[in-house]
């Protein structure tokens, strides 16, 4: 069959690539067509548009390319119709994907189908009736998602399991911990490790990174390493980093996490990859206006947490430090209570694999695949 592909960032560009590997396998004469990433052109396949070129991030900037925004909203819609797949397959990046659902939806009899479904139970909610109008199968990895859209509106959905919780088990699998050798290639000191993971963006960086090394640095015991993000120069870091006691290492966080004793991680995918490498860890999350971004929260999100992690396991498994409440004194008091109180640890780590059992086992893509291909033959 035909499937047509759109991501519009690295993530999506990650778990697409993971799903057209399984799509293959279901389906050997399978071709891909798509608006992507490197990941994916790796797979096979033809590549209108590369993510880049689509992700424009915050108000400024989608105001200053809102041509070339809405000139390849109006290339891909054309490119769609011209050749005609058998699915149009979105990926997450609901900003530009739910207006080319209605697209499709109105102008085709071609179905569209959502993997990794946007995350309306945190924001904007009223998007569910475009959902329900445009989108004919939706495919989530987050196991609350199913009560979302099935009990609260009922909308039926297929959960597939977690991609990364693939990622970390094929990790794993191909990298046995070698605690010697990562110290030794990364000249560290022989000490146990807090791993920092400040975010992948330069504002997350500016606003979490001088505080994490604050409190970090609050324990000799320890030697910190800063996990750097790909886009990121080595040169940005430094500016925050000061006098500070701290290695920077590039392209190899889940190396890090592998030999991480905790960590400090700024919210986002990276808390769920710290759980599932069993790292005891604090959320932390610095906003400019701390107290008004705190009562926004109270009053207009709609969920309880702003980490995986908690959301997943419907409690809170992690502390999060969000906004007024991330001071250096809190986690300063959280990272004392993670390496030093054995009870406190421990608790977390049980809490951990409760969190594990409710995402399942690895084969998102796999179980994705399948369910895809059985609903297309149908």
């Amino acid at each position: 069959m035909k499937y047509y592909l759109i991501v519009g960032e690295a993530s999506g560009d990650l778990h697409a690539s993971h799903l057209m590997a399984a799509l293959k396998v279901e389906d050997p004469q399978a071709e891909f067509r798509f608006f992507g990433g490197d990941l994916m052109a790796a797979v096979g396949g033809t590549m209108v548009k590369h993510y880049k070129e689509l992700a424009y991030m915050g108000f400024i900037p989608v105001l200053l390319h809102l041509r070339t925004i809405f000139a390849n909203m109006r290339r891909c819609k054309e490119d769609i119709v011209s050749w005609n797949p058998d699915v149009v397959i979105l990926v997450d990046y609901p900003g530009f994907n739910l207006d080319i659902a209605k697209f499709v939806h109105a102008k085709t009899q071609i179905p569209v189908y959502y993997y990794i479904s946007p995350k309306i139970w945190a924001w904007k909610e009223y998007r569910i009736k475009n959902i329900k109008r445009d989108v004919d199968e939706l495919f989530s990895i987050l196991p609350f998602e199913v009560e979302f859209f099935e009990g609260k509106h009922h909308y039926p959905i297929h959960y597939v399991g977690n991609p990364t919780v693939d990622e970390v088990t094929a990790y794993q699998e191909a990298h046995p911990k070698n605690t010697a050798g990562f110290i030794a290639d990364n000249q560290l000191e022989n000490k146990p490790i807090i791993a920092l993971l400040a975010g992948s963006r330069k504002q997350e960086i500016k606003d979490n990174l001088p505080d994490m090394l604050k409190a970090a640095s609050a324990f000799p015991g320890y030697q910190l390493v800063l996990a750097g993000a790909p886009s990121i120069a080595p040169e940005y870091y430094e500016q925050y980093i000061g006098e500070s006691k701290v290695k920077i290492i590039f392209g190899q966080t889940y190396r890090l996490l592998q030999h991480a004793e905790a960590a400090l991680v700024t919210s986002g995918t990276a808390t769920l990859e710290t759980a599932l490498f069993r790292v005891p860890q604090v959320v932390c999350y610095h906003t400019p206006i701390g107290k008004v971004i705190s009562f926004l929260r109270r009053h207009i999100l709609t969920v309880k947490f702003i980490s995986l992690v908690n959301l997943i396991a419907d409690r809170e498994v992690v502390k999060e430090l969000v906004a007024d409440t991330m001071t250096v004194k809190n986690m300063q008091s959280e990272l004392e209570k993670i390496l030093e109180d054995d009870k406190y640890r421990r608790e977390m780590l049980a809490e951990y694999e409760r969190m594990a059992e409710r995402l399942g086992p690895a084969g998102a893509p796999r179980h994705a695949a399948r369910k895809m291909l059985e609903l297309l033959k149908k």
